[in-house]
């Protein structure tokens, strides 16, 4: 039964990732770059700024950095990064853009590196999709989509997740 499981739960989890992946938004190129899955964060009302993030792959064999973008629903679009800093969480803009390596990804996610929507002039309701355009020093611009997730209760849906091997936890 064991040897049974262990076949056949590598393809099941590589489909559910597949599926869960799609249901975030779409891919999108631009140049050498690969931008996967935007997502925003739904907000509440009268919120100023949001969250936007993705993972951005570079096919090429040169460098180059997201600079920034724009939105119809927010007044600035800029690249931040967030990082602890001893026992302090400081947020701050990536000076001169946030690079892609060539050959290389870069995940902009929740606590790191993200897209910071400002001076918003609407909520972000779950389920939304809404369009924004990221500026590349290379490749240029590209207009987007960003899906609109409740992060918070996407994250507590999801739940612990424990693998288990011939009686073991990891």
């Amino acid at each position: 039964m064991i040897s049974k499981l262990k076949k056949i739960l590598p393809g099941a989890f590589g489909a559910l990732l597949i599926t869960a992946a799609s249901v975030w938004a779409g891919d999108y190129k631009v140049g050498n770059l690969e931008i996967m899955h935007p997502v925003a964060r739904a907000t509440a009302p009268g919120a100023k700024v949001a969250g936007g993030y993705m993972m951005i792959t570079n096919h090429g064999s040169e460098a180059d950095h997201l600079l920034g973008g724009s939105a119809g629903f927010a007044g600035k679009v800029e690249i931040h990064e967030m990082k602890m800093q001893g026992d302090t969480m400081i947020m701050r803009p990536v000076e001169g853009g946030l690079e892609i390596p060539p050959g290389g990804s870069v995940e902009l996610k929740p606590g790191g590196y993200h897209v910071m929507f400002m001076q918003m002039k609407e909520q972000l309701k779950p389920e939304e999709t809404r369009p924004a355009k990221l500026v590349f020093e290379k490749a240029g611009e590209v207009d987007i989509e960003f899906a609109v997730k409740d992060m918070n209760a996407m994250m507590k849906g999801m739940g612990k997740m424990e693998h288990k091997t011939d009686g073991q936890s990891n």
